[in-house]
């Protein structure tokens, strides 16, 4: 298993996540403790896998529970009620993903360290188990002092 990224290069990725996100939702996350973690979501989870090309590689993913991703969506879609995630939802919650990790490769782009992202790829679930080759960081992004999407980081430098 390669070795999680340099401390250092996590905060574009934190400090994108916060701005797309406060931006978008007007919500105002905060870093909880990043920790090494696995992939493993028990609870009805939706998850973005965005991919990592460049001066660095792997994917970061975005994950939250299923109540939430509905109440980010709706509010994606100027306050529009979103019972369930359906193609519209989904579409919304992939773009947040984008965002974020667009302007994450923005600013890294600033610092002279070139990535790019893939096109998202989602996936709704319980019970869900996911592996990876890097060791993934993860980092709770907290609102009303309560985990809203999990940040997991799976990305290592050339």
């Amino acid at each position: 298993m390669k070795k999680a990224l340099d401390v250092n290069n996590i905060n574009p990725f934190l400090k994108s996540t916060i701005s797309v996100f406060e931006t978008v939702t007007q919500l105002t996350l905060k870093v909880g403790k990043p920790s090494l973690a696995n992939f493993s979501f028990s609870s009805p989870t939706y998850t973005i896998t965005v991919g990592i090309v460049g001066e660095m590689k792997g994917q970061v993913v975005l994950a939250m529970e299923v109540e939430n991703a509905k109440e980010i969506a709706s509010k994606m879609m100027f306050g529009m009620p979103v019972a369930e995630l359906d193609e519209m939802a989904c579409s919304a919650l992939n773009e947040l993903s984008n965002m974020i990790l667009g302007n994450t490769a923005t600013v890294f782009s600033t610092q002279g360290k070139i990535i790019d992202i893939t096109p998202p790829i989602s996936m709704i679930g319980s019970n869900l188990m996911m592996q990876a080759d890097i060791q993934p960081i993860k980092v709770p992004m907290m609102f009303e002092d309560k985990t809203y999407i999990e940040l997991y980081i799976c990305v290592y430098e050339e």
